[in-house]
């Protein structure tokens, strides 16, 4: 099987190792995917983790039903940027998708998901990303027999769900400094809640 792994992101190597221990016919590609790179390529299946482009049309057409998106959310919550950080402050359920993408930002039928609750005493926004990615890491090993033979059981995805934009988190992210990513996720809560409460 011949597979193109899409990312722009360190924390996702440690999958393509992997991956690639098991299957050595796979190329990275970090840089915008044209039809030119599918003809050059000519992939039996796409993974897209921590990817930053948009897959346009043309491409999800030449490779319908053979591009799977790997996302740190429970969709349909948090669809889009920064789910993680979404998930505390709007206090939504939290967890990772494995799901085919389609034309919709996160909106394709899902392929398998956990769902996970944690400790927001203690955990950061950084030690919760941390924990999610191996999640999602560790769900797709769990399940690659079935995504390397294309033996899914996709299901739609139902409910409205949640969705924001890399300008929605830019609008309010001075609420996690001076902590950055390290901020207590009860912090962080109180910090939502208290500029929410300016704001009404």
């Amino acid at each position: 099987m011949k597979i193109l792994f899409l990312s722009n992101n360190d924390i996702s190597k440690s999958l393509f190792n992997r991956i690639k221990n098991q299957n050595s016919d796979i190329d990275i590609l970090a840089e915008k995917i044209t039809n030119e790179d599918i003809q050059r390529i000519s992939p039996d299946l796409i993974i897209s983790y921590n990817y930053r482009h948009i897959i346009k049309k043309e491409v999800l057409d030449l490779m319908t039903g053979k591009i799977i998106n790997l996302h740190i959310s429970l969709l349909p919550w948090n669809r889009g940027a920064n789910p993680n950080f979404w998930s505390f402050v709007e206090d939504s359920p939290k967890g990772v998708t494995i799901h085919f993408i389609n034309e919709a930002i996160d909106r394709g039928d899902i392929l398998f998901q956990k769902e996970v609750k944690f400790n927001e005493e203690i955990e950061t926004l950084n030690s919760t990303y941390q924990k999610l990615n191996s999640m999602i890491q560790h769900l797709f090993i769990e399940n690659w027999n079935k995504i390397k033979e294309l033996n899914f059981n996709p299901a739609k995805q139902t409910g409205t769900g949640t969705y924001h934009t890399i300008k929605d988190f830019e609008k309010i992210n001075y609420i996690i400094e001076p902590e950055g990513w390290n901020i207590k996720i009860s912090e962080l809560r109180k910090r939502y809640y208290n500029m929410i409460q300016k704001h009404d």
